[in-house]
């Protein structure tokens, strides 16, 4: 059964990087994945771009593991020397775009799905759900059928990480400062320059270290990439405007910092979004204790996916190199792929505790 799972969802991936699924553009893509699962007779729902499924013997009883990896893809880069749709297999690498991410996270969790489908007795449901605009951070994919899903335990999201367990993720967030002062003649001694009032904030952004810091990342990173005030050179200027990138560590909730920095500043901060959260799972959790049985390691990883949106632990991990992630030419080994396969079977074979197949 295995190995005819594997062979059928490596097709899977071909069709999948043969079909153009820009965020919000996903509609193929979606009815492939429609298709499949039909071959396989697994009842679904879908809202939008969004697939989502639970086991043959679900129990409402029972706790839910949700299962997750994305569909969609950003655009090519300019720098491809080849068809990005072609999904060539050369010297043992599938080439396309979207292949490593996350094609090669997506099919194996498939088949991880289908290989428990038809188990009873598992400890645990499971609900995979294949979803759209990741790439984006959009509002219409994961985000968008969280409610639909129903209460879950944890979440196991596919993204390349060589099949290492990234056990944290950091959140971000975007703020929007204004600084206020009072409009003046510059060659007079009149108004409130918010120039240097915003200086002052700048300046507690540039240096202020949060008292909590974590042990995978380090401090809390706060830039000021953006600054804007001024008409003229004779006129005090009335408001100043700038803009910080928050990186957010698994010791501190968006809504903490974003209150921290209020209580710290005098200009006025307003998040572009508070949605990107940071994530975290403890290393004595039973599915990162898998892993490490399966001879894998535990790190932080520094960039953004779909976990930024679950508020339940959730471990990131799956077949392919993040390296490889957005790069022109974009591979990943067919051996990558199955072997992934086997991880996340194997990953989940003691948690679940299934009967013989």
């Amino acid at each position: 059964m295995k190995e005819q799972l594997k062979a059928n969802c490596l097709d899977l991936l071909k069709r999948l990087i043969q079909t153009p699924s820009f965020s919000r553009k996903e509609e193929d893509s979606a009815a492939i994945l429609e298709a499949f699962y039909t071959e396989y007779n697994l009842h679904y729902f879908r809202k939008k771009n969004n697939i989502w499924m639970y086991n043959k013997y679900f129990d409402e009883s029972k706790p839910t593991i949700l299962l997750n990896s994305h569909h969609d893809t950003v655009m090519p880069n300019p720098g491809y020397s080849r068809d990005p749709f072609a999904a060539d297999i050369e010297d043992g690498k599938l080439f396309g775009l979207g292949s490593n991410d996350a094609g090669g996270c997506l099919v194996s969790l498939i088949a991880t799905f289908i290989y428990y489908y038809e188990c009873e007795d598992l400890r645990y449901n499971l609900c995979l759900a294949t979803t759209a605009e990741e790439e984006i951070s959009g509002r219409e994919g994961l985000e968008m059928i969280i409610p639909d899903l129903g209460n879950l335990d944890f979440a196991i999201v596919g993204e390349p990480t060589q099949l290492n367990l990234a056990i944290a993720e950091r959140g971000l967030m975007v703020f929007d400062c204004v600084a206020h002062g009072k409009a003046g003649h510059a060659a007079r001694e009149e108004g409130e320059n918010a120039i240097y009032k915003a200086l002052n904030d700048i300046e507690w952004f540039r240096s202020f270290r949060f008292p909590k810091e974590s042990k995978l990342f380090g401090p809390i990173k706060m830039s000021v990439t953006v600054i804007n005030a001024g008409s003229q050179h004779n006129v005090v200027p009335a408001k100043c405007e700038f803009t910080v990138d928050v990186r957010v560590t698994d010791v501190y909730s968006n809504e903490e910092v974003l209150d921290i920095v209020r209580s710290h500043v005098s200009c006025d901060v307003n998040p572009r979004s508070v949605r990107l959260k940071p994530s975290s799972i403890s290393e004595t959790h039973p599915v990162v204790k898998a892993g490490l049985a399966l001879g894998k390691v535990t790190y932080g990883s520094p960039t953004t996916s779909d976990q930024a949106l679950l508020s339940i632990p959730s471990l990131k991990v799956g077949p392919g190199d993040s390296a490889r992630s957005h790069m022109a030419d974009e591979f990943i080994y067919v051996e990558e792929v199955k072997e992934g396969i086997d991880f996340y079977i194997a990953l989940l074979q003691t948690i679940l505790e299934p009967q013989e197949h």
